[in-house]
Parts: structure tokens; sequence; C-alpha cells
């Protein structure tokens, strides 16, 4: 599997007007949640809601702030949840909000590509 960067702008949702600048962040399909710069998510207002324990790849334990915003890369934008990355994480892309943006990624041509979402159809019989 490939790895590529996209840049990321991350607003806040209460005050739209307040966006961090873009940060280049790896999209990483084996993520759950979005990393970002703490200090850049904060510059723009974002706001700490609740603390959460991640697991590392090498089985270590951290616990991280975590938040909501509104993330924006490549055309698409959907609002998500969002880590507080400490200095020495990474920036990440997480699988989440790619679900949010209605993407799937193209690893050979390090893309993005839009999916149809599916949806139960309202004259299924219920017998």
């Amino acid at each position: 599997m490939s790895m590529f960067k996209v840049n990321v702008t991350a607003r806040n949702p209460k005050r739209e007007e307040l966006a961090t600048q873009p940060v280049a962040a790896l999209v990483d399909t084996g993520m759950e949640l979005t990393w970002l710069p703490a200090d850049i998510l904060k510059s723009a207002g974002i706001t700490p809601r609740r603390k959460r324990v991640f697991a590392t790849a090498t089985q270590q334990q951290v616990e991280r702030e975590v938040g909501y915003a509104i993330l924006a890369a490549e055309g698409y934008e959907t609002n998500d949840e969002v880590v507080f990355a400490e200095p020495g994480d990474m920036t990440l892309l997480g699988v989440r909000t790619l679900e949010g943006f209605g993407v799937m990624v193209d690893n050979i041509a390090h893309r993005f590509v839009a999916t149809t979402t599916l949806v139960a159809s309202a004259d299924v019989d219920a017998s």
C-alpha cells in the first residue's frame, strides 16, 4: 500500500470564520480518527471536549484530548471528531473523516474517489 499526504483545514464549528491554515496530513485508512496538532486546532478556537485513550502500534497506551471540527481536504468536507495531537505525534487523516467525505482512497493515483452512499429503500415490505 502506498501512502500520500493531503492538505487539511479545520474550521471551528461554532464560528466557521475561524479556520486553521492548511496542514499536511498523511492519509491513513488504518486510523479511526484524524490527528491534527493541538496548537493549530486551538489557534482556530477549536476546543477539546473530552479525553480518549489510544493504543499505539507498540501497544503503548496514550491519552489525548479530542474535540469537534469541520474538516476539509481536496474539495471534500465533513464535521468530525479530531484528536489534539501532541509534539511527536503524527498528523493523520483518519478513516472516519474519509467516510464523512464520502470517498475511497486510490492508493495508486494518490487521490480520493467519490463513492455512492447506499441507503435502505423506503418501500421495503416490513413483514
